[in-house]
């Protein structure tokens, strides 16, 4: 243990789960479609009719400069090949005003709606994953959206016009010994005469190379948490690496020290001890980033798919007419169509200020994430050899340089940026039985007293004499149901269904387990996978029955992503209660005593390195040469 981590590594599971809970929002003011299907109550009406925006002409304006650009000066393979993105793409970039896509236009921004944001970065990241990142940490996660939201008009004053313009911006929370566990957060700003003293060490910072202005979360002693706007050049800052990865090459992700950084008190963002709840509230709408750069990706995907399947003959035929290849085609193209849907849906939702989104933002970071990453799998199994082949090296043998396994490599990364699939199972659980807690919580709280249980136990009573009822029969049981959806109608006859009997598996399991709930992890990540995919299928129904007359093929994509889904569904009903679950965790404690350590004979380790899995940070100043890139200024009278 260093000196700069005495408390929090000595942090208990409870601590850690207090100062989570804390920054939870806790009341629901608005409707949630999400809320709502977990409670076993699919109210389609909140998503039905198709919410239909027209772009601002500024908008749409914006949209046709940006592909005309990406396409003409854009090369996403030279910044794949050098791992860096040109000077001169962040000036084409800024004098678009791509910089400045969510700042209101008051301060020079664009104003974009979510909808057409996400529409942008989908288009970015199809051209290249690492400008994508880079666009989307700076507003999603960076300044922009945390001081939007909780800013003060000075601060929004300051800070935004020069962000519009095309200063980069970075959020950092993570250190090296803490990621999805902030109770243990070591990073301090120490309260002094005008403001506060920062030190600290944060990790994987993306942007962080290239950032002149930073979102840091610190521990202000006695308040807790808070989010400071810092200037990426203040004295004391030391970017003392640039990080590397497996995919997004370009990536400017750093490791970043503070040393008696000075960070004026008008810089504390939201109020002292705000930050965590500021860092969640922001990836409400931050989340929906990573999934339009998950369509994008899954849409390349298809196109190659395509043309290859087709072009490619094998055995007498193309491969795309082979069944084993088919079966792969229908999975992509179902998939991207439901993932789009979803996509759009949540982003509409999320412009109309009448709903909660929170659910329904994670469900779809939760799913694209994961579904497009098969969906790149597929792809390379689909191209074989070539598939594994960069594309480079495709070209160089005068071939289509289809880069397939870049694909792969750069969706990696989202199954664990801004919240892994296993915490995002986790967050999105702690939601669903929100309710539950709320009436019933202090009858499984062992510390409640009898005082409180028994409130408690009235409460609950009242509560389910009302709701279990309900989840006896429902609309989806009766067959001429959703008879306007036509072909689909029986799909949301399911959806509806499964939806109540979603519910009733979560109260069975809450009356099973009670408080031990929350480690039942497996079956908490099955619930909310089932959770995603009800949410997928009512997304791309509704939405093929809103385009029908303009597009009647959506209603074939829907119908078949429809299919796949409900075997999906009832795969994971199955083993909500037949699983391997409570064995696998005795064998990996197992594992984790050495008994099955005869496996790991048999090979040759690589050279004996005895350095730690994790570093600690030491305070004091950096001993490390500072990496960090700045952009010189554009040429006057450019044009992008």
């Amino acid at each position: 243990m260093t000196a700069a981590q005495p408390a929090q590594s000595q942090v208990s599971e409870k601590q850690a789960r207090q100062v989570a809970e804390a920054a939870r929002e806790t009341e629901w003011r608005k409707p949630s479609f999400g809320k709502e299907l977990f409670l076993g109550r699919f109210r389609l009406d909140l998503i039905d009719p198709w919410p239909v925006t027209e772009p601002a002409p500024a908008a749409a304006k914006f949209l046709t400069e940006l592909e005309k650009y990406l396409s003409s000066e854009v090369d996403g393979a030279r910044i794949e090949r050098e791992a860096r993105i040109p000077d001169e793409v962040f000036h084409g970039l800024a004098r678009l005003g791509a910089f400045g896509m969510k700042i209101d236009r008051e301060y020079g921004g664009l104003g974009l709606s979510n909808l057409q944001y996400c529409k942008a970065l989908t288009m970015i990241g199809s051209v290249s994953p690492a400008a994508g990142a880079l666009l989307s940490a700076h507003q999603s996660i960076g300044v922009p959206q945390p001081l939007k939201i909780f800013g003060t008009p000075e601060q929004k004053k300051e800070f935004l016009p020069r962000l519009a313009a095309g200063e980069v911006s970075a959020f950092l929370l993570t250190e090296p010994d803490v990621g999805s566990d902030p109770a243990r957060l070591a990073t301090v700003a120490e309260p002094v005469e005008g403001g506060f003293r920062l030190n600290g060490v944060k990790l994987w910072a993306t942007n962080g190379t290239v950032a002149t202005l930073l979102v840091v979360m610190a521990r202000v002693p006695g308040q807790g948490i808070t989010a400071f706007v810092v200037e990426g050049d203040a004295p004391g800052i030391t970017v003392e690496r640039r990080n590397a990865f497996l995919g997004l090459r370009g990536l400017e992700n750093s490791v970043t020290r503070f040393h008696d950084v000075f960070v004026p008190e008008g810089n504390v963002v939201g109020g002292l001890g705000k930050g965590l709840r500021i860092a969640l509230t922001t990836l409400n709408t931050g989340r929906l980033s990573l999934p339009a750069m998950c369509v994008g990706a899954s849409k390349r995907a298809l196109v190659i798919a395509r043309e290859w399947a087709a072009e490619r003959v094998q055995w007498g035929r193309p491969v795309g007419r082979h069944e084993a290849v088919a079966s792969k085609i229908a999975f992509i193209a179902a998939t991207t169509y439901a993932m789009e849907s979803m996509l759009d849906l949540s982003c509409a939702i999320a412009d109309d200020d009448r709903n909660d989104i929170r659910i329904e933002a994670a469900l779809v970071k939760l799913f694209a994430s994961e579904m497009a990453w098969q969906a790149a799998d597929e792809l390379i199994q689909i191209r074989g050899g070539r598939g594994y082949e960069t594309a480079d090296s495709l070209a160089a043998r005068g071939e289509r340089g289809a880069e397939a396994e870049q694909l792969l490599r750069d969706l990696r990364i989202n199954r664990i940026f801004e919240g892994s699939t296993e915490i995002m199972h986790l967050l999105i659980a702690r939601e669903a039985v929100d309710a539950h807690l709320s009436v019933a919580g202090d009858i499984i709280e062992p510390e409640a007293g009898l005082g409180r249980k028994a409130r408690a136990g009235a409460r609950a009573g009242a509560f389910y004499a009302k709701w279990l009822p309900a989840l006896a029969v429902g609309r989806g049981q009766a067959p001429s149901a959703y008879g306007e959806f036509g072909l689909l109608a029986g799909h949301l006859r399911f959806v509806e269904r499964a939806s109540r009997k979603l519910a009733r598996s979560t109260f069975y399991a809450m009356s099973r387990w009670q408080g031990k709930l929350e480690h039942k992890q497996g079956f908490l990540g099955r619930v909310v996978d089932i959770g995603a995919e009800l949410y997928a299928m009512s997304a791309a129904c509704v939405r093929a029955r809103a385009e029908q007359e303009r597009r009647p093929e959506g209603v074939e994509l829907a119908d078949l992503f429809c299919r796949q889904a409900r075997l999906r569904i009832d795969a994971l009903f199955a083993a909500l209660w037949a699983n391997n679950d409570a064995i696998d965790v005795r064998a990996a404690r197992r594992v984790l005593d050495g008994r099955y350590g005869f496996l790991e004979e048999g090979i040759v380790a690589p050279r004996e390195d005895d350095r730690p899995w994790v570093t600690a940070w030491e305070p004091g100043p950096s001993t490390a040469e500072d990496v960090r890139r700045r952009i010189p200024p554009d040429k006057p009278g450019a044009r992008p």
